[in-house]
């Protein structure tokens, strides 16, 4: 099956100077597409002298604006995706591929503990990577991986829900598991990347905050409500229940609690019928 590798790139001469020769020699038969996401240094010439397949945004997208444009010129089976800053080795490109041999539709290359940029990142992620895995039921090693090999017509089946920003791993590892994919996790060392990163801890944090209600309402947003539902109700069961013993009555705090209840559980059961018509007209 033909494959091709898509690295999105902001100013990221330094890491493509050494992972593009590498994707070169090790795949010679290889799509390599450089999504360039308005970089002001100098990785646009390099990747045209390096013999790779550039496209070119005029001013920056984000990364996951980049990984659709990538997604959408790539003509292989078969789609790679892998960070230009040097962080991912091109020699583990053969463990994802097999893996894709073996039936699964995407595979993800994990990350340890070592391959965390720093601790505070460490931590959002394990985070993450609990909450996605009580959604799906199923053990997520790492979220937001972004090295990962995927059946290329299934993955474009999402391009739409795809968001410009960081966040896309999220996303697309949320919908192949909703739409029944099987996805696989094998563990990766990830390198010290090349220059400064461009994702900022305050200035993204809110971003990463909304990953978690994305991550809820895009898979189950039933298992997201109802728990809030269910605490609205036993607040108002506790309240009604002291009212009710102490002044033998039903307080209006109480009424407004038990409807609270019901409404946030109601707009749970539609937004779950919403999910469900949406996956199933994607699927078609």
């Amino acid at each position: 099956m033909s494959i091709s590798i898509i690295l999105p790139a902001k100013n990221e001469a330094s890491g493509l100077r050494g992972v593009l020769p590498r994707l070169r020699a090790l795949y010679p038969e290889a799509e390599i597409i450089v999504v360039d996401d308005g970089s002001s240094d100098d990785s646009a010439d390099l990747v045209v002298q390096l013999g790779c397949t550039l496209i070119h945004h005029p001013y920056s997208k984000g990364n996951g604006a980049a990984i659709k444009s990538g997604a959408r010129a790539a003509q292989g089976d078969i789609l790679v995706f892998m960070d230009a800053d040097g962080q991912h080795h091109p020699e583990d490109i053969p463990r994802l591929l097999d893996a894709l041999h073996q039936g699964y539709d995407m595979v993800v290359g994990a990350r340890g503990q070592s391959g965390q940029a720093n601790r505070h990142r460490a931590l959002a992620n394990g985070l993450y990577n609990r909450l996605a895995s009580w959604m799906v039921e199923h053990r997520i090693a790492d979220l937001t991986s972004g090295f990962r090999a995927v059946r290329a017509h299934k993955f474009k089946q999402f391009l739409h829900l795809l968001p410009n920003g960081f966040s896309y791993p999220t996303t697309i590892t949320m919908s192949f598991f909703r739409a029944g994919y099987a996805v696989e996790y094998l563990p990766i060392e990830a390198s010290r990347r090349e220059g400064r990163s461009h994702i900022r801890l305050f200035r993204d944090g809110f971003k990463f905050f909304m990953i978690i209600f994305k991550i809820a309402t895009l898979y189950s947003p039933l298992k997201m409500f109802l728990p809030i539902a269910l605490t609205f109700f036993l607040t108002g069961l506790g309240y009604y229940s002291y009212t009710f013993l102490a002044f033998h009555r039903l307080t209006i705090m109480s009424a407004l609690l038990f409807i609270t209840a019901v409404l946030v559980f109601l707009m749970g059961l539609i937004s779950e019928q919403i999910t469900a018509l949406h996956f199933k007209n994607t699927e078609d």
